[in-house]
C-alpha cells in the first residue's frame, strides 16, 4: 500500500473542455451510486472530508497537485447534477470568483423552489456568509479566500468548502465545512483544512484563543475609547522600537518558503480614523460575542487584529498562532504515520468511487482510466 501527501500548489489557466465535460459525466455517477446507497446526507459527509473530496477530484481526472482541483472539481459536481438536483436530493450554490458571491442568491432560489420558510433559507445564507468571515477575519493565515461553495439537502444541512490562495507562496489551501458536526461557528469550526505549508496565522478559532475573543467583545461593547487609545500607544512604541532595533528579544528576519516564515511580531499599517468609525459602529450594534461581532458589516481582519493586539498586549489574552491545517494523509501510513491505516475506511472510499464508476454513463475506455487513476491513486 502507497502512502502520500497530497499538494496543492496554486495554479493559472482552463479546464480543457473535452476533460471537464468527462469530469461532469463522471461525478455525476459517483455522486448517483452514494445516493442510492446511502442517501443524501452521506454526499454531504464526504464532501466535508478534505481528503476524500481530494480522492474524489484525482479520480474524476484533474491533476492531483493542483489547487485547480477544488474549483474544477466543484464546478463539474455543480453542471454534472444540473436537471437532477431534486432527484438527487442535493443543491450546490456559489463557486469561483464572481460565481461565489452569488451564493446568498442561488440559496434563495433554491430555497423557494422547495418551498422552504424564510427562516430555514436565511439559516443557510447565514452559514455561507459567516464561514467566509472566519476564515478571512477570524483565521487570518495570508491565504485570500476565492472560491466558495454552499452544498445542502432538503434537511437543511449543509456542507461549505472554500479555497484561499497566497500569491507569495504559490500555494493554495481549502477548508472545510460541516453542519451535522459543527458545534460552533467560531471555535474550531471547521471539519478540515487541507494544506501542504504550515504558517503562523492570528488563529482566533482556536480554543486557545476564547479569553482574547472575549476580550475583544467588551472592548467594542464597553471601552471603545480607551481601545481607539491603547492602539495608537501600542502602534506608537512598537513601530518605534522597531525601527530602532530596540525591541526585547526581537530579530528582523526573512525564512521564505519554509515552516516558520512569519513571526507576529510586525509593524502594523491602520488607517486610525476608519478604524475609529468601524470601532463606533460596532458599539452600536452592541455585539453579544464574539460571532456577532464578526458577522458585523465592515468588521474585517485590520479590525479583528486591532482588537486581538489590545487584548494581548494591555490585557494580557493571549491568542493562538498554531496552524489548524493538516497534510493531506488519506488513511494512515503503513509505518503509522500520522496514524495507523485505517483499512475499513480505506476499502469503502474505493468500493465507493468503484461503483460510481461503473454506474457512469461514459464509455469504456474512459471507466478503465478512470479505474486506474483509483488504483494508482497516492491514499
Amino acid at each position: 500500500m502507497r502512502t502520500g501527501i497530497a499538494t496543492v500548489p496554486l495554479d493559472y489557466g482552463r479546464c480543457p473542455k473535452w476533460l471537464f465535460e468527462r469530469m461532469k459525466r463522471l461525478s455525476r455517477g459517483i455522486f448517483l451510486a452514494i445516493r442510492e446507497e446511502f442517501g443524501p446526507e452521506e454526499i454531504l459527509k464526504r464532501l466535508s472530508d478534505p481528503i476524500w473530496f481530494q480522492s474524489l477530484g484525482c479520480v474524476i481526472g484533474f491533476d492531483w497537485n493542483s489547487s485547480g482541483l477544488t474549483t474544477t472539481t466543484l464546478g463539474a459536481l455543480k453542471e454534472g447534477i444540473r436537471g437532477i438536483e431534486k432527484e438527487l436530493g442535493i443543491f450546490v450554490c456559489g463557486g469561483k470568483g464572481r460565481t461565489s458571491r452569488k451564493t446568498p442568491e442561488q440559496i434563495q432560489k433554491w430555497g423557494e423552489v422547495l418551498g422552504f420558510s424564510q427562516e430555514k433559507i436565511d439559516k443557510l445564507i447565514y452559514a455561507s456568509k459567516i464561514s467566509a468571515k472566519v476564515d478571512t477575519s477570524g483565521l487570518q493565515d495570508g491565504f485570500q479566500i476565492y472560491h466558495h461553495n454552499l452544498i445542502f439537502v432538503g434537511s437543511g444541512h449543509w456542507t461549505v468548502v472554500q479555497q484561499g490562495m497566497n500569491t507569495a507562496f504559490q500555494k493554495a489551501r481549502r477548508y472545510h465545512w460541516s453542519s451535522t458536526q459543527l458545534k460552533d461557528f467560531v471555535e474550531e469550526p471547521h471539519s478540515g483544512i487541507i494544506s501542504d505549508v504550515k504558517v503562523k496565522p492570528l488563529n482566533l478559532t482556536a480554543r486557545e484563543s476564547n479569553q482574547n475573543r472575549k476580550v475583544s467583545t467588551e472592548l467594542i461593547k464597553e471601552e471603545p475609547k480607551t481601545f481607539l487609545r491603547d492602539i495608537k500607544l501600542i502602534l506608537r512604541k512598537t513601530n518605534y522600537l522597531i525601527r530602532q532595533k530596540r525591541l526585547p528579544g526581537f530579530t528582523e528576519m526573512q525564512m521564505p518558503n519554509i515552516e516558520f516564515h512569519w513571526h507576529p511580531v510586525v509593524e502594523e499599517k491602520f488607517d486610525l480614523r476608519r478604524l475609529e468609525r468601524t470601532i463606533f459602529f460596532a458599539k452600536s450594534q452592541q455585539p453579544k460575542n464574539f460571532e456577532q461581532l464578526l458577522a458585523l458589516k465592515g468588521i474585517g481582519p485590520k479590525t479583528i487584529r486591532a482588537l486581538s493586539l489590545v487584548a494581548e498586549i494591555i490585557y494580557g489574552a493571549k491568542p493562538s498562532y498554531e496552524d489548524p491545517a493538516r497534510y493531506s494523509f488519506a488513511h494512515g501510513g503503513k509505518d503509522s504515520t500520522p496514524y495507523p491505516v485505517d483499512r475499513a475506511t480505506y476499502d469503502r472510499t474505493i468500493e465507493i468511487l468503484e461503483k460510481g464508476i461503473q454506474r457512469s454513463k461514459i464509455s469504456l475506455s474512459e471507466k478503465i482510466a478512470a479505474q486506474r487513476r483509483l488504483n494508482n491513486l497516492n491514499l
